[in-house]
């Protein structure tokens, strides 16, 4: 059997043709009770982990998988379409004058649909002083999220075809009246995204673009709306990664963000990352991040560390 040997995997040439994500075919005999009824079909266990390495992503700041500020087509876990994957994570960003945790986790059921939770605690520091808020005051917010992956594989399948999945995140503010206070029209909101990825396993590069309709200013921590805009506007994110080996990849996200509250412009973020696998189900990113300005601080730039455990 001809196979084709990249960073992220040995694979089987043949392997392109098989529906399940990072899964290749065996020519493993069968054994105990398949070998006794080779008609019987194979029994498919619950929690598969076939996926290859670093194909399912790592997690989003908001709980979705895809990198740290962009999401992705992909299903998190590491199971294909017979199996239940389970991911969790925690998260932590320090910028010149805040500070974010977020932590949470996904279920990925049948590599076709995908359930996730993330808290975020944005802490003000000594900043909170200085906006009227109190050395220390803390923004907290729960996001819930759905994505339902359409057609294609992020990994195999024709160079040309994509994983398409679509998605929604709601998103509540848990300081809705200090969040209307500077100006938010809503303490809650939902965004909807479509996300389109591709693995070029030849190449070793992974090329993911989201279109996302969303209202939230400074992803929802600040509220959502504001006097300069209300309603969803239409933004880009995007990422490209280069695998150096099976357990480590390097890359960069772009986001943009819409521009709601006449007190605080808001711009787009962007960071470089580097990701590193050092055991099947564990994943380290670590990353430099700008978000640009926060309410009315400079421009906010630190360092990204995050943690994710798979099955």
């Amino acid at each position: 059997m001809a196979c084709a040997v990249t960073a992220f995997a040995t694979v089987p040439a043949c392997a392109q043709q098989d529906g399940r994500q990072g899964v290749a075919p065996t020519d493993a005999g069968a054994t105990g009770q398949d070998a006794i009824d080779p008609d019987r079909p194979p029994r498919q266990k619950l929690f598969n982990d076939d996926k290859l390495l670093l194909t399912n992503g790592v997690t989003t700041v908001e709980g979705s998988a895809g990198g740290g500020l962009s999401s992705w087509a992909v299903i998190p876990g590491m199971e294909t379409d017979h199996g239940i994957g389970l991911s969790a994570f925690v998260t932590g960003l320090s910028l010149r004058d805040f500070t974010l945790e977020a932590h949470g986790i996904a279920i990925g059921i049948r590599n076709r649909l995908a359930l996730s939770y993330a808290r975020q605690n944005f802490d003000t520091l000594s900043a909170g002083t200085a906006l009227g808020l109190g050395h220390g005051y803390t923004f907290r917010q729960d996001i819930f999220g759905t994505r339902l992956r359409l057609f294609g594989d992020a990994v195999y399948g024709p160079a040309f075809l994509p994983e398409v999945s679509v998605g929604a995140e709601f998103k509540h503010n848990l300081n809705g009246a200090v969040v209307r206070l500077v100006g938010a029209r809503q303490s809650a909101g939902t965004d909807f995204t479509i996300s389109a990825t591709k693995l070029m396993l030849g190449q070793s590069v992974l090329i993911a673009t989201t279109f996302r309709l969303t209202n939230a200013n400074q992803f929802g921590l600040l509220g959502f709306g504001g006097d300069r805009h209300t309603a969803r506007s239409g933004q880009f994110e995007g990422a490209l990664g280069y695998q150096l080996s099976r357990t480590l990849v390097v890359g960069g996200e772009v986001r943009t963000r819409p521009d709601n509250l006449g007190f605080a412009r808001e711009t787009g973020a962007h960071d470089l990352f580097v990701a590193w696998s050092p055991l099947r189900r564990a994943t380290l990113t670590a990353a430099f991040v700008d978000i640009g300005p926060v309410a009315t601080f400079r421009p906010q730039r630190g360092a990204y560390l995050s943690l994710q455990v798979t099955t």
